[in-house]
């Protein structure tokens, strides 16, 4: 998907940010150039891996196909699937992502201990794109 917003593989796998040197505040997506914390007079920004678990902040279903540039074959019917907005644990910073395949908003619920692991968004003949999917814990992989 987009590099350098994630690493490693299995229980390595992290999403990545960048931390202020000068206020401490935490950026995802990343920020390379300024700082965006508007009370903050700027300091150098360094990538910092972010925290595996968070709680459910939200959620919701996508019952439609999204519009380009999201990939999906449209021959296919379209499946819906869970949107979790996820407060990270030690950040305190509300990261949304898809849920793992066959979670639900049936089985979802407002403060519910998650992880980030990685996935697939969409996989041709030649690529796979990957991504991160947010997993109930105690739901096997």
């Amino acid at each position: 998907m987009v590099t350098g917003w994630f690493t490693g593989e299995g229980d390595g796998f992290r999403l990545l940010g960048t931390c202020c040197s000068a206020c401490g505040s935490v950026f995802f997506p990343r920020e390379d150039v300024f700082c965006r914390n508007p009370g903050c007079d700027g300091g150098e920004l360094r990538e910092v891996p972010l925290s595996r678990r968070g709680r459910v902040w939200s959620y919701t279903d996508a019952r439609y196909r999204p519009p380009s540039p999201y990939v999906s074959d449209p021959e296919l019917p379209w499946e819906p699937y869970a949107l979790i907005a996820v407060e990270l644990a030690a950040e305190r910073l509300v990261v949304l992502g898809q849920a793992v395949p066959g979670v639900t908003v049936a089985d979802l619920g407002v403060g519910m201990e998650v992880e980030v692991v990685p996935g697939v968004l969409h996989a041709d003949a030649e690529t796979t794109w990957t991504t991160w999917h947010w997993r109930p814990t105690g739901v096997p992989a």
